[in-house]
């Protein structure tokens, strides 16, 4: 059953993400903020639930310009987040734009996309990030730099931390952890070593159960902060929850 199920799932996953591209083009150059918020959650929602995905949130996110924090596990990771904060503007790996339909998608919701094999790309989106921040934005970041399995955080790498430090505003730490019946944490999810983004993709709408946590932890202030030592202290507290039970945090 598990090759049917999988297929129903991306056929109505496809309708689903050329849905959002319609609206994209053709609803949000008329829409405001808050307009193109509601339709980010609900198209972000929907398409996790159509994979067979569940979201739990704890948490309440600040309003205003807020720097989010999260670990990686997943391509899924900014579809779980932008279903309950809708606002945030992600950084991202430049080839996310290539990727068919969805990476269009991506691009219209604000992302920022940074070359990581180029170390002084860092530098351009560190300021783009700054302006963002400063206008009131609230942009999100993967500081490990890829997705790991999901069991342990990898290190925190602290130089887009900067974007918040020089401009003062507070960073929230935000936790993802996927689940499916029979494993703590999903084996189905983790989206790592050479599992190419369409493997991935079949692999996730054959499984059954799958969870995903979504964890806001209160911000942390930023102001005359060493970057290391904030990156340091936000993986700590991530890590604290990621090694909880559900509903524990």
């Amino acid at each position: 059953m598990r090759g049917p199920i999988a297929l129903w799932r991306l056929a109505r996953t496809v309708v689903h993400v050329l849905h959002g591209m319609a609206v994209v083009a053709l609803a949000f150059p008329r829409l405001d903020d808050a307009g193109r918020h509601a339709r980010i959650a609900w198209w972000a929602g929907k398409l996790l639930r159509l994979l067979g995905i569940r979201v739990e949130s704890q948490g309440l996110y600040r309003p205003g310009a807020s720097l989010l924090v999260s670990n990686h596990v997943s391509w899924l990771d900014i579809l779980a987040i932008h279903a309950v904060c809708p606002q945030a503007r992600f950084v991202s790996k430049a080839d996310v734009k290539h990727w068919p339909l969805l990476g269009w998608l991506v691009a219209s919701a604000g992302t920022l996309f940074i070359e990581r094999e180029r170390k002084r790309d860092a530098l351009r989106v560190v300021h783009q990030m700054a302006e963002a921040l400063t206008a009131g934005h609230t942009v999100g970041v993967f500081p490990e730099g890829t997705t790991g399995d999901g069991r342990a955080l990898l290190p925190f790498h602290a130089n887009l931390l900067q974007a918040a430090i020089a401009t003062g505003t507070p960073v929230q730490p935000v936790c993802l952890h996927y689940r499916e019946p029979g494993h703590a944490t999903s084996p189905t999810v983790g989206w790592v070593g050479d599992t190419t983004l369409v493997r991935s993709l079949w692999d996730i709408a054959g499984a059954q159960g799958v969870v995903v946590r979504v964890v806001a932890l209160p911000p942390v202030a930023s102001v005359h902060a060493d970057r290391r030592a904030l990156a340091e202290h936000l993986r700590e507290l991530i890590a604290g929850v990621a090694g909880q039970g559900p509903g524990t945090a």
